[in-house]
């Protein structure tokens, strides 16, 4: 029994040692905090973002034959259809701008409220880091998409939705 236990044992340890964390190199700057944004003079900041197209394919049924009929209106040979697939561009490539955070509101405590707002929605699954990650930005896009830009920069309409900045007095003259 010692003998099986023991080669068992040194894989185990083997296996759990390539489970031990790495460490992540914090200075690597993702794609999104990189994307372009302009401060204008009026302390708002506005983000450009590519929105890539959107591709589906679609299968139609073609005629290939048409149905052969008897004078008394009998088929004689049945109609033959073919497959056609093809892809459609259901939206094309743009590049889109909107009101996003100017750089310097993006604290550790920001984006630490930030991760807490998008996992209690079921939008993020890490840990809270305080760190704008790539999982953050998949995160913030995900949330984005279909009613804001689908980018994983964070759209100001998103933050407010999220409830982490404040609403302007005129979104708060309609509550």
């Amino acid at each position: 029994m010692s003998r099986t236990f023991l080669p068992c044992a040194a894989f185990l340890g083997l296996a759990l040692a390539g489970c031990t964390p790495q460490p992540v190199d914090v200075d690597v700057v993702p794609a999104f905090i990189s994307a372009e944004i302009e401060s204008r003079e009026d302390g708002r900041c506005f983000g450009r973002d590519i929105t890539p197209a959107v591709i589906q394919t679609v299968t139609a049924q073609v005629l290939d034959r048409p149905a052969v009929l008897a004078e008394d209106g009998a088929v004689v040979t049945p109609a033959a259809y073919r497959s056609v697939i093809r892809q459609e561009i259901a939206r094309e490539r743009q590049e889109v701008a909107f009101e996003t955070l100017c750089p310097p509101a993006y604290t550790e405590e920001f984006v630490s409220t930030l991760q807490r707002a998008l996992k209690a929605r079921g939008y993020y699954m890490g840990d809270i880091t305080g760190h704008l990650d790539v999982q953050t930005g998949r995160a913030v896009q995900d949330f984005q998409r279909g009613k804001g830009p689908d980018s994983p920069l964070l759209w100001i309409g998103s933050a407010r939705e999220l409830g982490i900045v404040s609403l302007t007095a005129e979104q708060l003259a309609t509550l």
